[in-house]
């Protein structure tokens, strides 16, 4: 009898530690889910609108935004990308093709946003193109056709978003600049004109719409996004890497990252920014030095 007895204490208490383990192991699969799925709470239901989300920075953002729970919807030009995406993030609410630059597109678009999702808590006003040429050899059309999506789709898409915010009093606009707005890049006028165009547009209609709207430009540097990738070659983008202090182009999700926080209620303090996120690249000249131990 104390044989067995001992043997069952022994049989119990190793059942009962191989229970608390696998109890750990699954509550720490349970909090890497979470930590996977959201950071921000109140971003749970939120309704956001994201442009450009067929690829790079605005897909990874709709990514991003559904890990937080937000009920998210896609604008891009792009069908084929469009569908694609679509099929294969089903947890979307939906996606729209239209041209930012279009005013009637812009507006159709929105009208379909308020039949999928009945209005608009977020705007992530991300589509933006770029042109690598001499300013001499830049021509006119080339030349409205980068401030048409640039800067005039963030004006119309903006309008019809905040239409719908007025009526609820409250909402977060988010536009992609980027460094190219804030200092001169040659061979690219039409695209770093555009840029800071949209800084200061931010800056206006956070003051204009105060204090129930919060407005940001986001300021990317180098990202690796298929825009970069169409017009850098390998060895040039090895070569910027070399001129930015973290040696290497920002990952779209991190560009991703900063839009949730600044949607977040951690950021409601936030508004009429310039919010540069670059590597160091702006902080000043830099030039690789041996750090002295």
């Amino acid at each position: 009898m104390y044989i067995i007895s001992v043997l069952s204490r022994a049989f119990f208490s190793a059942f009962s530690h191989t229970k608390t383990k696998v109890k750990s192991q699954v509550d720490k699969v349970k909090l890497k889910e979470v930590t996977e799925i959201a950071r921000y709470e109140d971003l749970k239901d939120k309704r956001a609108v994201i442009t450009g989300g067929a690829s790079g920075i605005g897909l990874a953002t709709a990514k991003r935004f559904l890990k937080e729970g937000s009920k998210v919807i896609i604008i891009d030009v792009n069908k084929e990308a469009l569908d694609k995406v679509l099929l294969d993030n089903p947890s979307l609410d939906g996606g729209v093709r239209a041209d930012v630059s279009n005013l009637e597109d812009v507006s159709r678009a929105f009208k379909e946003v308020d039949k999928l999702m009945g209005g608009i808590d977020v705007l992530i006003s991300n589509v933006g193109i770029s042109l690598r040429r001499s300013f001499l050899e830049t021509s006119y059309e080339e030349w409205n056709r980068v401030l048409s999506v640039n800067l005039d789709g963030m004006f119309l898409c903006a309008k019809e978003a905040i239409k719908r915010m007025k009526m609820q009093r409250s909402g977060v606009i988010l536009f992609t600049a980027s460094t190219n707005g804030i200092e001169g890049h040659p061979l690219y006028a039409a695209y770093n004109a555009s840029k800071a165009g949209v800084i200061l547009l931010a800056k206006t209609l956070a003051l204009e719409f105060a204090p129930w709207l919060r407005v940001n430009a986001v300021c990317p540097g180098y990202v690796l996004t298929p825009m970069q990738k169409a017009e850098y070659t390998p060895e040039m983008m090895e070569e910027v890497n070399k001129t930015i202090p973290l040696r290497r182009h920002a990952k779209p999700e991190e560009v991703a990252a900063l839009f949730a926080f600044l949607s977040s209620s951690e950021a409601e303090y936030i508004t009429g920014q310039c919010i540069v996120i670059d590597g160091g690249e702006t902080a000043g000249r830099y030039s690789v030095v041996k750090i002295q131990k």
